[in-house]
């Protein structure tokens, strides 16, 4: 349960119309010049250092690689098996030869050549001549000459090129085998690049070559002297040594790739990440970020899987040593840090319980550095983050049941901790029962919610209140914290409520095809609000200890008649539907708390809901009459059509929705009136490509659009678009005051075989002006990885100002098996 809910009049294109007091990443302006950067990262990958954000935080990933078939398993029972053209056996020298098209079988290796020789007084291999060895791994060697012991521990190979079984590539003019384990490829070249089909000698995208190449299979490790990395066969970096895991190593200690960024606030930084693969189960990586202007940053995370689950712990810390660059803000001290964890784990399939956590030194330590910001390009234009969730859950699901009970602490990024709750706890069952109950389907649910806040939270719904800062808790002016200038968001003091809802219904089908649906329930809420006096609140509440019984009974009837039509091309279903609810009117309306049903956004979705509103705190009541008319047609060579269109009505008593609460939820909805508004909605879906929608809410009176949402969608095998106009009418009496009109758009376009372009934006056509943009574009296949994205989003700043347009820019760059690595950097936009 969300327990402060996104806002009545939140829209998909404008987002949810959020309070001001929030906060602002700070970005200094980056000087380095791009081009310098990407050379810069080039050598970064040649050094083989390594990637601090991950690849998928920018949306490049590597092609994924055609699967291989698993190697049967190696039958290793000591003995060799031979085919060939000719096969001789030299008895006096103990020798076997075998000529033409040779296939041996020894251990779970297999050798196709030319020819073979086997020594048995020396134990030695011999082989010559369009050389084919598979071992039991699936590693594959071509050579032209082999010369290995039985047990092939020790040998040569000649002209060597080596594929293993994750399609990486090794090619060598010569290779030495010792010990069993220690191989040196001389003049040797490395690539995780399949060939290319029309001209296999063409050098790969990238390779990276050495004198000497020296595979350790104990340490599991590449040894590269001399090296040189190359695109398209052209050097673009060279050095005397480095080394790296070899393919097969999913986990090994030792130094990854540094990251880079700069700003304004730490300076010029570089991060030296060194991971530790503890055992098995258990990692943790080392992340100082040494900054030229605050010092070092030290960075750690730890991380355990055990049977039924995973945790990890991350912790920061910083002795500044310039904290005026944060001057007036809260880095402005010497020592910053911060802890944030999470876990979770599965005692059985039905059970999961875990927790999240963060704590800080100050709220704005994550958005100074960059420790949370910018890991999805496009998680802006969806959601604006305003706190950092710590918790502890549990939760449960059966066959027809629903448990899920948590408590919450957020840590507010504004620093207006006092006005943000505090849960304990959230709790959630539901269950359907088995059986039926009088013929139909009977279900029951329950919710507890009991949350703490210190400070009142108001919100200006008017010019005059905004300007003039009215709905300041300090304002003294008379004006201030009246209902009509504010809302008040969320009350201080303490506030439990508990529900129990139980629900029936059971459908009738008459011999005329019409299709009755009586139900019933009775919901019941214990309240208890203990409210704090602080000004301006009794205005909206009675201040003090408040307990309330409130109780719903509900019965109802819905009727369906479908008429159906069957068409050589498809078949049509047009549905008549009518819902009448009889209850008594809402108990306490408008005088309890409401923190969970601040949201109404009425449409075709809940036209036909019991209860409209989106949480507990409110309860619709009064008898009321839903009906509208919906139509189907399924197309019999794919697609479909839907229509709905319909009004809502109250029928007697009072109009939960034209009350006046602390939120003014219902307000301006479209249901305060005996007549509602109309709603419609139509969607189409030719076939898999394409998709559209619409939605609608018109004036009952005057037919006006209150708010319109149109959207339609392509994918294709080579570009995929999503287009979304909204027209939303204003809602000054919960704040919006003017109408807001906007596109959201948003694409990705493979404009050849390995690039991509993506992009998204959104355009406030009142004030005409693309007001948040993403553009990418990234070379992909499957073994390198070339990205770019500048971003442009909003975030917030300490105190009560309005958000700001921030912009940032990332490159990514990745070879495969070898090294990622990534950089960012950024600053205010100064668009209010």
């Amino acid at each position: 349960m969300a327990v402060v809910a996104a806002r009545q009049g939140s829209s998909p294109v404008f987002g949810r119309r959020t309070a001001v007091r929030r906060h602002r990443t700070r970005l200094a302006a980056v000087s380095r010049p791009i081009l310098a950067l990407v050379f810069g990262l080039i050598f970064a990958d040649a050094l083989g250092v390594a990637l601090t954000t991950p690849a998928s935080a920018q949306g490049f990933t590597y092609n994924p690689l055609p699967p291989r078939p698993k190697p049967p398993p190696a039958a290793n029972d000591g003995r060799m098996l031979v085919q060939a053209v000719e096969v001789d056996y030299d008895y006096n020298n103990s020798r076997v030869s075998a000529v033409g098209n040779v296939q041996l079988f020894y251990n779970g290796t297999s050798v196709e050549a030319d020819k073979v020789i086997y020594d048995q007084k020396t134990k030695r291999l011999h082989a010559e001549g369009n050389i084919r060895m598979t071992d039991a791994d699936g590693k594959i060697t071509y050579a032209n000459i082999m010369d290995l012991s039985d047990d092939y521990r020790d040998g040569f190979v000649d002209s060597l090129r080596v594929d293993t079984a994750d399609q990486t590539r090794m090619a060598a003019t010569r290779a030495d085998r010792s010990s069993g384990n220690y191989t040196v490829f001389e003049n040797g070249v490395y690539t995780a690049c399949a060939p290319c089909r029309d001209d296999p000698k063409k050098p790969p995208l990238w390779q990276v070559k050495g004198a000497r190449i020296i595979h350790d299979q104990t340490e599991k490790m590449l040894y590269f002297e001399n090296s040189q990395l190359e695109f398209f066969g052209v050097p673009m970096a060279y050095l005397p040594y480095f080394s790296t895991p070899d393919p097969t190593v999913k986990r090994k200690t030792g130094f990854l790739m540094p990251g880079i960024s700069q700003a304004s606030t730490f300076g010029y930084a570089v991060e030296t990440p060194f991971y530790w693969a503890i055992a098995p189960d258990y990692d943790a990586t080392f992340n100082p970020r040494f900054t030229s202007r605050q010092g070092v940053l030290f960075q750690g995370e730890f991380r355990q899987r055990l049977i039924n689950g995973a945790y990890q712990i991350r912790a920061y810390g910083i002795d500044q040593l310039d904290p005026g660059a944060f001057a007036g803000l809260p880095g402005d001290r010497t020592f910053r840090g911060g802890i944030d964890t999470k876990g979770q784990f599965a005692p059985n399939d039905k059970w999961v319980w875990g927790w999240d956590g963060v704590l800080l030194s100050d709220f704005y330590f994550f958005s100074d550095y960059r420790l949370a910001q910018y890991r999805d390009p496009f998680g802006s234009f969806l959601s604006l983050p305003t706190e950092a969730i710590s918790q502890l859950y549990l939760t449960g699901v059966g066959n027809r049941s629903y448990f899920d009970a948590r408590t919450i602490y957020y840590l507010s990024y504004s620093g207006f901790q006092d006005q943000v709750p505090v849960i304990h706890p959230v709790l959630d069952y539901s269950n359907v029962l088995n059986h039926p109950i009088f013929g139909g389907e009977f279900s029951y649910k329950t919710n507890l919610t009991s949350l703490t806040r210190n400070t009142a939270v108001f919100d200006p719904i008017t010019t005059l209140a905004n300007t003039a800062s009215l709905c300041v808790t300090a304002s003294a002016d008379p004006l201030a914290r009246l209902p009509s200038q504010c809302l008040l968001r969320g009350i201080p003091g303490t506030y439990t409520r508990l529900t129990a809802e139980g629900q029936w219904r059971r459908s009738f089908t008459d011999s005329a095809g019409q299709i009755w649906t009586p139900f019933a329930s009775v919901r019941a809420d214990a309240i208890n609000a203990e409210i704090s006096n602080q000004p301006g609140v009794s205005n909206f509440l009675p201040v003090g200890d408040t307990n309330a019984l409130r109780v719903m009974p509900t019965v109802g009837l819905e009727y369906r008649y479908p008429f159906i039509n069957v068409q050589p091309w498809g078949t049509t279903t047009i549905e008549p539907i009518a819902q009448v609810i009889i209850r008594p009117n809402e108990s306490y309306a408008g005088q309890l708390p409401n923190e969970d049903a601040q949201s109404l956004v009425f449409d075709t979705s809940n036209l036909f809901s019991v209860d409209k509103f989106s949480g507990y705190d409110r309860v619709e009541g009064g008898g009321r009459a839903n009906v509208g008319v919906q139509a189907t047609t399924q197309f019999d060579r794919g697609g479909a059509i839907k229509f709905l269109f319909g009004q809502s009505y109250q029928l007697f008593g009072l109009n939960s929705f034209g009350v006046q609460d602390m939120t003014n939820t219902g307000l301006d909805s479209g249901l305060a009136t005996p007549k509602s508004d109309y709603v419609t909605s139509l969607n189409y879906s030719p076939n898999r490509t394409y998709t559209f929608s619409t939605r609608a809410r018109l004036d009952q009176a005057t037919g006006s659009l209150q708010r319109f949402e149109t959207e339609g969608r392509a994918n294709f095998d080579r570009w995929s678009v999503s287009l979304m106009y909204g027209d939303y009418a204003a809602q000054p009496e919960i704040g919006y005051l003017t109408r807001r009109e906007g596109i959201l758009a948003s694409g990705s376009v493979k404009v050849g075989a390995n690039w991509v372009v993506t992009g998204a934006a959104r355009w406030d056509l009142v004030a005409n002006q693309i007001n948040q943009y993403v553009v990418g574009a990234g070379y992909v296949d499957d073994c390198f990885v070339l990205a770019a994205n500048y971003v442009t989003s909003f975030s917030y700043s300490a105190g009560p100002t309005p958000p700001v347009l921030s912009q940032a820019f990332m490159l990514q760059i990745g070879l495969r098996t070898i090294a990622n690595t990534s950089a960012s950097g950024g600053g205010s936009a100064g668009i209010q």
